[in-house]
């Protein structure tokens, strides 16, 4: 059952930001990870400070010159939904569906989803781990097979999001709230792996939110998909995912971003793989050797070697979609 708590309903950011000052203040918009990781005792909460009515949140709409603003309130059924997001920022409506469970796409938000806590089972679970303050990292030497194999470190675990690749690959910002004022970061920026902090997954301090994403004008011409492998075919966390965004002109790749889920604790931006193809058509070789590239650095665990293959196949099959 769920522990007990002080419920507030912020009624402006300001507010919010004021309230989730106080000792042991946890923010709440759908909820759908927050009340899970209560329930499991993951972290406890002194307020949960609830922000799911604020209007100012909501919404998705053009932004004046160019770009898009999504409010951090907007859901995944709201984005998988949305005609201009599917029409100029396809991978981010891919993403979107590809998110859990219908009640879950209705319910979770894009804010939510950048920000969720790892699926880590023993982070998860009864275990005083290295991210909850502890001294080690169970994953590394026991059931790892859905563990990280880049970027890992002293704590494997993957970051969850299928939202954020697809972001990073379109070279989205997001808008901070915080005591000071707002500040915008390029998403890509806002995560942090084990090797910066390895209790925390973003630059969040505690009386910050993050209020909306803004994505930047679709260039003419510009592609872009996210495709992930599942062990389920829905309702399932990514085991190895790639969006890619990528401008072409003349039959070749004129410039591009490539972002994997499901490999490594922060949404992994691959430059191995954009230099690979940049310059070049998208024929099989090209894709073969940009495949080969995104898993060179890989450091499988004892029982997450299949991962190294599903990447490289998931990579080239991606690209070859787009040739």
């Amino acid at each position: 059952m769920l522990p007990a708590f002080t419920y507030a309903r912020a009624t402006s950011v300001a507010d919010a930001v004021r309230r989730l000052a106080a000792p042991g203040a946890r923010l709440h918009a759908g909820g759908t990870d927050l009340l899970g990781c209560l329930h499991d005792g993951v972290f406890a909460a002194g307020t949960v400070v609830s922000v799911s009515r604020m209007k100012e949140l909501r919404g998705i709409a053009p932004i004046a010159g160019g770009g898009l603003r999504i409010g951090a309130l907007a859901t995944h059924a709201e984005i998988a939904a949305d005609k201009g997001i599917a029409a100029s920022y396809r991978a981010l409506a891919e993403a979107a569906t590809s998110v859990g469970s219908p009640q879950l796409r209705n319910r979770g938000t894009i804010g939510g989803n950048l920000c969720q806590r790892p699926r880590c089972w023993y982070f998860r679970g009864e275990f005083h781990c290295l991210r909850k303050g502890g001294d080690m990292c169970y994953a590394l030497g026991g059931e790892n097979e859905n563990h990280a194999i880049l970027g890992g470190g002293a704590c494997v675990v993957v970051h969850p999001s299928d939202t954020a690749p697809a972001l990073v690959a379109l070279g989205a910002r997001v808008r901070i709230a915080g005591p000071g004022g707002t500040r915008v970061v390029p998403l890509e920026s806002f995560f942090v792996g084990p090797d910066k902090t390895v209790t925390k997954e973003n630059i969040l301090e505690r009386n910050e939110i993050v209020t909306e994403v803004l994505l930047p004008p679709a260039e003419p011409g510009l592609r872009s998909t996210y495709r992930k492998v599942r062990a389920r075919g829905a309702w399932d966390f990514s085991l190895a995912g790639v969006a890619v965004a990528l401008l072409a002109r003349d039959g070749r790749v004129e410039r591009a971003r490539v972002a994997f889920s499901g490999v490594a604790p922060v949404p992994w931006r691959s430059q191995e793989v954009e230099r690979a193809i940049t310059g070049k058509a998208l024929t099989p070789d090209v894709v073969g050797a940009a495949a080969e590239a995104g898993v060179k650095g890989a450091q499988p665990l004892e029982k997450n070697g299949y991962k190294v293959p599903l990447l490289r196949g998931v990579i080239a099959e991606t690209l070859l979609s787009m040739a």
